[in-house]
């Protein structure tokens, strides 16, 4: 990718993110201003010409949805305003893709209507990552390349040399991520039995389906908010008999609370990525985050160059990791 063929912009959430991925594809980042007036009113604004262009928006919407979905809105409005060709958005965590389902009486299907939204504003593309369900792709008729955490975090996972290692998926929900990193690590699988009462953020362990005494564990899920339920399945696989405790995540969206809850756990070592810019996170001596911008902008480079993304969901190129350890250590 030569410098200059086309730049890297962003929002108020996605700053170090884009600068990361810009930094790897040794392009430049586009200028852009934001401010949000007193009463919460957002103005966003482009601040070059990209009259034609192919336009990448990098802008997570993670730990303070509303505001930022709201935001990005107002951004694919004034790309589409100032005629760009296109418009890419670069969305490494959708938190409203949680909301993926009518699972009750007279409720919202969020995730739908974020995409209707998106789309009818005028978004051309959408670039994300582990999508809380993979059918929320199904949400949007336009293009939506889902990239996946796993093959980097797996390949962190196994530098860590672990023997006896099991990876646990924290319900039945995830089992089926949970065996991809089992495949990936030649590990056995273990499921816990996750039960939920209501809408909050509790959750109780009612029993470990598996062995897991005198072994490593790795409790893998993808994203994590107060860390509740990474720290009750630690406790119960503890009490169960495991030997060290790991946890790996694809998003970390774990508040003060949960991080201190994570740094009074059983668990040992919680790797995730950057997907999402969280202070929180940043000085926890549990916590270790490798970038995944790498790995979007090897996406936008073939996007560019009209190239297959396919083996991008399952062997990562070595410049890739090299950079992904390297790119959240250097600002």
């Amino acid at each position: 990718m030569k410098k200059g063929e086309l730049k890297i912009f962003y929002g108020s959430s996605g700053d170090q993110f884009a600068r990361r991925m810009s930094r790897y594809m040794h392009v430049d980042t586009g200028m852009t201003s934001v401010f949000r007036f007193t009463e919460g009113n957002t103005f966003v604004k482009v601040n070059e010409p990209i009259r034609e262009q192919d336009f990448f928006f990098v802008h997570p919407i993670g730990l303070d949805p509303n505001n930022e979905f709201m935001e990005l809105i107002f951004w694919i409005d004034a790309a589409k305003r100032a005629s760009a060709r296109s418009v890419t958005i670069i969305m490494p965590y959708f938190s409203y893709a949680k909301a993926d389902k009518k699972d009750e009486p007279r409720v919202s299907i969020r995730g739908r209507v974020c995409a209707d939204m998106l789309e009818m504003v005028g978004a051309d593309r959408i670039i994300t990552m582990d999508l809380h369900s993979p059918q929320v792709q199904g949400f949007f008729t336009k293009p939506v390349d889902h990239l996946y955490a796993m093959p980097l975090l797996a390949q962190r996972i196994e530098q860590l040399n672990l023997e006896d290692l099991v990876v646990v998926s924290p319900d039945a929900g995830f089992v089926a991520d949970a065996r991809r990193y089992a495949n990936r690590l030649g590990t056995g699988l273990v499921i816990g039995n996750k039960f939920r009462s209501g809408h909050d953020e509790n959750a109780e362990i009612m029993e470990i389906i598996g062995d897991v005494k005198g072994k490593n564990c790795l409790i893998v899920d993808d994203f994590s908010i107060t860390g509740g339920t990474l720290c009750h399945i630690a406790e119960r696989l503890k009490d169960e008999g495991a030997n060290r405790i790991f946890a790996s995540l694809s998003h970390i969206l774990l508040n003060e609370q949960g991080v201190k809850r994570l740094e009074e756990s059983p668990i040992e070592l919680l790797i995730s990525t950057d997907s999402v810019y969280n202070p929180a996170v940043i000085n926890s001596e549990k916590i270790e985050l490798i970038s995944v911008a790498p790995l979007f902008a090897e996406a936008v480079m073939r996007i560019v160059n009209r190239e297959s993304l396919g083996n991008l969901f399952d062997k990562i190129p070595e410049t890739v990791f090299e950079q992904s350890l390297l790119l959240t250590k250097v600002e």
